[in-house]
């Protein structure tokens, strides 16, 4: 068989295709790496205690403000807490900031921060429950297993 030049229209054909596949591709790749940048995992107590969390990035971290363990500072806006999942694992949170009016100890949480090397998580935002009836998914999903970890069910 015998190959010879290839002919003027399919090679500006072939070369057009080839370019929209990298285009598109090199798009595709962006768009998935600024997404990657934009995410922000939950973790509970428990798996930051275990070390599961990162530390450095941006996550969340959810649990039930420990009764007794708010610390607020006399000077400026700081505040320290602890969110625990009822069971062992408790993280120490400290939030610069006005906390929301329905933060109260015995509630659910939300914080979006960082963990440091401490192991203290050192929050941004601190999102509160807004009424009775709810509790954040995350922080519910976690009581859940947590409960039947202790009834055995």
């Amino acid at each position: 068989m015998k190959f010879g030049k290839m002919k003027p229209h399919r090679r500006n054909r072939l070369l057009l295709v080839l370019f929209l596949v990298v285009t598109s591709g090199s798009a595709v790749g962006l768009a998935l790496k600024a997404l990657n940048k934009n995410i922000n995992l939950f973790y509970s107590p428990q798996q930051i205690v275990d070390g599961q969390a990162p530390v450095g990035p941006l996550i969340r971290a959810g649990g039930m403000v420990v009764e007794g363990s708010v610390q607020r500072s006399r000077e400026d806006l700081k505040v320290s807490f602890v969110i625990s999942d009822l069971q062992a694992a408790a993280v120490v949170v400290q939030f610069e900031g006005i906390l929301p009016d329905l933060f109260r100890e015995g509630q659910g949480v939300i914080a979006l921060g960082t963990l440091n090397t401490q192991g203290v998580f050192v929050a941004n935002e601190v999102l509160a429950k807004h009424d009775e009836n709810y509790m954040p998914p995350e922080v519910a999903d976690t009581h859940k297993k947590a409960h039947k970890e202790r009834t055995g069910e």
